[in-house]
């Protein structure tokens, strides 16, 4: 692992809250931000796990960890998680997302619109929240977990949109916080080992052994991306080519290529 020191001061400790922390990226930056010196506050649906996290990283690193019960597809939820992060964070990491399986025509309105909650308005209304309070003490990171689907769309319809959003919204508001003392980057991973697609439902085991990453990678990537004040990072070299080339190539042939390397059937 990369040894990055945590930059961000805090009265006491400062506090880094993380969406979707209990599996995959989220649970690696829980336990590497808290292996940097930072307590945490922790949003998930599954009290169980996000308690059982919270002991593991205080027994580990020492660190005091907050349970935050939410599901980011709830309004009233939501409220209560932008009501923590409007009171003063130095770290946040919009982490959580999901993907649907089956085609778009097949899937329920409700369903649909609770993806775009979580993937698309929650990261906003995050950083909106956070981002006063960010200003004023003229430090901190805001971490959108975007993906590569976000820079090559094609990996199901509406997941890919609510990535690029994310990425388009990230780009747009570096440019607005530069000189402020606010860092913010859109981490764009391929695919990542994680609970991801199984919980999905989307089959992956044609998928070559290459394109997989680990977490620790991504999260060592956004890291070392985040100091050097890169607004786009793309963890891996496989997937650093697979963007460059998808720059310079028609639009066209990049969706022919996805469609025969990634295969989006089946996923939304």
């Amino acid at each position: 692992m990369t040894d990055i020191p945590a930059r961000l001061p805090g009265a006491s400790r400062p506090v880094a809250l993380i969406t979707g922390p209990t599996s995959g990226i989220g649970l690696g930056f829980a336990h590497r931000l808290a292996a940097l010196g930072y307590d945490l506050v922790l949003v998930a649906r599954n009290e169980v796990r996000l308690r059982g996290l919270a002991d593991e990283l205080g027994r580990r690193y020492a660190t005091s960890a907050e349970v935050l019960v939410a599901d980011l597809a709830d309004d009233d939820d939501r409220a209560r998680v932008a009501e923590r992060a409007e009171a003063g964070l130095q770290f946040l990491v919009n982490n959580a997302g999901f993907a649907h399986s089956g085609e778009f025509w097949t899937l329920e309105p409700a369903e649909l619109q609770a993806q775009l909650d979580v993937n698309v308005t929650s990261v906003v209304q995050l950083t909106r929240a956070a981002l006063p309070a960010m200003i004023a003490a003229a430090s901190g990171s805001i971490v959108n977990v975007a993906s590569v689907a976000g820079l090559v769309p094609g990996r199901g319809s509406t997941y890919s949109a609510s990535k690029a959003y994310v990425v388009a919204f990230t780009e747009g508001l570096a440019g607005g916080l530069s000189g402020t003392g606010v860092r913010i980057q859109a981490l764009c991973p391929g695919f990542v080992h994680t609970e991801f697609h199984e919980r999905a439902g989307i089959e992956m085991s044609s998928l070559p052994k290459a394109l997989w990453l680990e977490v620790d990678q991504v999260v060592d990537g956004c890291l070392h991306d985040l100091e050097a004040g890169r607004v786009i990072s793309v963890p891996g070299l496989q997937y650093k080519v697979i963007t460059t080339v998808a720059g310079m190539v028609p639009r066209t042939l990049i969706t022919r290529l996805n469609r025969g390397l990634f295969n989006a059937r089946g996923r939304t």
